[in-house]
């Protein structure tokens, strides 16, 4: 197995911090406000961006945004691929998808996989008015014909090279990490 070793420093706390709020604005502006939009974070990474997009918002605008929850393990094409046994989490969307601005949030856009996954699930839930895509990260890649509608940043890479966003939710810290398999 390859060793991960850590390449650069591609957006500290504040670097990622500013991304989100340049997000939200745009999630704003491309829906001409806030009116039927809902966030949906893709576990594991894209549920505390959806609710810090969400937060964001509200400071901005004063409106509450609904924040749903999607787990997209049976959904993905490469399932037998990831484990033998894979954990299957909880989608949490307690609100009515349909007619709605879907925005999916995530950490990593990478072959376009786990974006084809999240909209099948969503699609299985009902019709929205649109599907629209916020990364983080955006590496290049891409395997299927997806491309995100909002970016923090474009970061061209390696095959060789791995991308990780770290949050404070779920690593302890904020910050996005270049790494080479070594």
């Amino acid at each position: 197995m390859a060793t991960m070793q850590k390449k650069a420093v591609l957006m500290d706390s504040l670097a990622l911090n500013r991304a989100l709020v340049r997000l939200s604005h745009e999630i704003i502006e491309k829906n001409k406000g806030t009116d039927n939009i809902a966030l949906v974070g893709i576990r594991t990474r894209g549920v505390p961006l959806a609710q810090r997009l969400a937060q964001f918002i509200k400071a901005s605008e004063g409106v509450e945004i609904k924040v749903g929850i999607l787990d997209i393990t049976l959904y993905r094409d490469d399932l037998s691929i990831i484990a033998d046994h894979p954990i299957i989490n909880s989608t949490d969307i307690d609100f009515n998808i349909v007619s709605k601005h879907i925005i999916l949030v995530d950490d990593v856009l990478y072959t376009g996989r786990t974006a084809r996954a999240a909209i099948e699930a969503i699609m299985e839930m009902g019709r929205p008015a649109s599907i629209q895509l916020a990364v983080v990260v955006d590496r290049g890649h891409r395997e299927l014909p997806i491309r995100a509608d909002y970016v923090g940043k474009n970061v061209p890479t390696s095959r060789n090279e791995v991308i990780k966003v770290d949050l404070e939710e779920t690593d302890g810290k904020d910050e996005v990490i270049l790494y080479e398999k070594v």
